[in-house]
């Protein structure tokens, strides 16, 4: 059996916000299963299996890869010289100064 490792247990604060969510009976129950066998109420198994997921989320979009010399290439290419706006990115931004008070 694998021990269970709660990945919300670094985080230092009190426990005051609450989650909650629906799903299918089966799932639930599956749920519940994997929890009482790693002997773990249902509330910390499903916080920590989530908050550890969208830890990797997040790094994972903290991340540009550029695998290819054709993608850096292209990627520090237009860095270096970056396209001409676009009108309709032209109109985006015009209507963003309209419907955003402090948009700078």
């Amino acid at each position: 059996m694998l021990a269970f490792e709660d990945s919300t247990v670094t985080v230092d604060e009190p426990k005051s916000a609450r989650l909650e969510a629906r799903t299918k009976p089966s799932v639930k129950d599956a749920i519940s299963r994997a929890a009482t066998l790693n002997g773990v109420e249902v509330s910390s198994f499903v916080v920590s299996a989530a908050y550890r997921e969208a830890q990797t989320t997040i790094n994972a979009h903290k991340v540009t890869s550029l695998e290819s010399e054709a993608d850096r290439a292209a990627f520090f290419g237009a860095l270096e010289n970056p396209p001409k706006p676009v009108k309709r990115l032209r109109q985006a931004f015009a209507l963003r100064e309209k419907l955003i008070v402090n948009a700078d």
